[in-house]
C-alpha cells in the first residue's frame, strides 16, 4: 500500500536532495567528493523508484475508471515519465560510473548546466503531480488517503 502522504514525503526527499547537490555542484572541487557522490546516487535511486511507483499504481486508476479527460492526463504523465527515465538515464550515463559509484566529470561546465536542467525537469514533474496528477487520481479512485 502507497498512501498520498508517503508521495509526498518522497518528493520533498528529491526536492531537498535536489537543492543541496545543486549547492554543491556550484563549487567544483566538492563534485569530487564522496558526499556529493552518495547524494547523486542517493538522488537516482530515489526518483527512480518515485516514478515507478506512479507507473505500477497510480495511471491505471485513471485508464480504467477516469473519464477521457482523466485518460488523456494520464497518458500525459507516462508519455512524460517514459520521456524523464530516457533522459535521465542518458544524463546518468554521461556524467556517473555506478559501478565506481563516482561522477565523471569531462566538462565541468557542460556538467554544471545539464545537471541543472535535469533537476529542472524532474522538479516541474513533481510540482505537477503534487497540483495536478494526486488531486485528480484521489477524485478519480474516491480515495483521499492511499494511492493503492
Amino acid at each position: 500500500m502507497i498512501t498520498y502522504e508517503e508521495l509526498h514525503q518522497q518528493n520533498h526527499a528529491i526536492t531537498e536532495i535536489s537543492n543541496v547537490l545543486l549547492y554543491l555542484i556550484e563549487e567544483r572541487s566538492m563534485c569530487d567528493t564522496q558526499i556529493t557522490c552518495d547524494l547523486f546516487f542517493d538522488y537516482v535511486d530515489k526518483v527512480k523508484n518515485h516514478l515507478e511507483i506512479q507507473d505500477l499504481h497510480m495511471y491505471n486508476i485513471l485508464l480504467t475508471k477516469g473519464d477521457n479527460e482523466s485518460r488523456k492526463i494520464a497518458e500525459n504523465f507516462m508519455s512524460g515519465s517514459k520521456e524523464i527515465k530516457r533522459i535521465f538515464q542518458s544524463y546518468q550515463k554521461k556524467w556517473s560510473n555506478k559501478q565506481s559509484h563516482a561522477l565523471r566529470i569531462s566538462n565541468y561546465d557542460a556538467f554544471r548546466k545539464e545537471t541543472r536542467g535535469m533537476f529542472d525537469l524532474v522538479l516541474k514533474r513533481i510540482q505537477d503531480e503534487t497540483e495536478r496528477l494526486f488531486p485528480l487520481v484521489k477524485e478519480v479512485s474516491g480515495d483521499y488517503q492511499k494511492v493503492a
